[in-house]
């Protein structure tokens, strides 16, 4: 298990927005891709980078939809890549490398949460194949853009939903265990903190640090296969159907939930850290039990398991 989930300390907090995190800082001259950079948190993420001077490449299986959201901004180009599809992730990397970026920041924001059952070309567990899988094969691809930047950070963003079960390393792809949709949610977001204990551990001679962070509740597009009843059992709208903003019950906004993912892309105090779990702008800790459900279970950040993540990945 890691041994720097330690809280550090952070100017920020739960009630920080994206815009607060960036304040002073200057990326000019820096390149970011931000996967789901066009809706929920990534357009936030992608406002906040931009607005301080970083060229921001937005990778998108729909384009079109992916320009008119981000019409209007500034340093911010549009690409074809979908995620689920090794080719269209291949040919993605190459032209970014082939256009001489230095990339500086990746932050693997696009994800699906508890969708029906669906499978990729290669047979894998959809949730699964899109947000673990395409990020790990997006990074490894980009391998050499990231080395050139000379300082690269890679934020995935996870969730405390990985609380809900560990990597099943016996039946990744639900072929021998009934399918549970918030059961393969919850292992893909174990998969993305594990995806940065071992990058980090493999990048960082290179000057490749890794991140991996809990955003918070908010309802943005990643919901859309949730029911009214799913929704309200969660509590995350008032009586009147609004979105309830409670950020110190993890309840918040686009504009704060995009804060942690910027403050690990940016912050000086992360320079010497790595492999870590993220939450509320600090690194969180481990946790042991509690309604609040702070910190980050202990599987998700154990250095066998996420070697091992790797070893089947790389072969998937």
């Amino acid at each position: 298990m890691s041994t720097h989930q330690k809280a550090i300390n952070s100017p920020f907090d739960a009630f920080t927005t994206a815009a607060e995190v960036v304040k002073g800082h200057d990326l000019s001259g820096k390149t970011a891709i931000v996967t789901g950079g066009y809706s929920g948190l990534g357009i936030e993420t992608v406002r906040a980078l931009s607005s301080i001077g970083a060229d921001v490449i937005v990778p998108a299986r729909d384009p079109q939809r992916a320009k008119a959201a981000l019409a209007g901004f500034d340093r911010v180009v549009v690409e074809t890549m979908d995620l689920t599809d090794r080719a269209s992730i291949e040919h993605f990397a190459r032209r970014i490398i082939e256009q001489g970026h230095r990339l500086s920041i990746l932050i693997n924001s696009a994800g699906v949460m508890a969708t029906p059952l669906f499978r990729d070309d290669a047979g894998h567990e959809g949730q699964f194949s899109t947000n673990h899988l395409g990020h790990f094969r997006l990074v490894k691809a980009l391998w050499p853009a990231l080395i050139e930047a000379q300082g690269a950070r890679v934020v995935s963003v996870s969730s405390r939903g990985h609380q809900i079960a560990g990597v099943d390393f016996d039946d990744l792809d639900f072929l021998k265990r009934p399918y549970d949709r918030w059961t393969a949610y919850g292992q893909s977001k174990t998969a993305n903190a594990l995806f940065a204990v071992e990058l980090d551990e493999r990048g960082k001679d290179a000057g490749i640090r890794a991140f991996s962070l809990h955003p918070g509740q908010i309802l943005t597009e990643l919901a859309r296969h949730l029911s009214q009843e799913d929704i309200a059992s969660f509590n995350a709208t008032d009586e009147n159907g609004n979105r309830r903003v409670d950020p110190e019950r993890g309840m918040k906004t686009p504009e704060q939930g995009a804060a942690t993912s910027v403050w690990a892309a940016a912050s000086p105090l992360l320079s010497d850290l790595g492999g870590v779990y993220l939450e509320d702008c600090n690194v969180a800790s481990v946790y042991t039990g509690g309604e609040d459900r702070k910190g980050v279970a202990s599987y998700a950040v154990d250095a066998e398991h996420a070697k091992r993540l790797w070893e089947i990945s790389e072969a998937a």
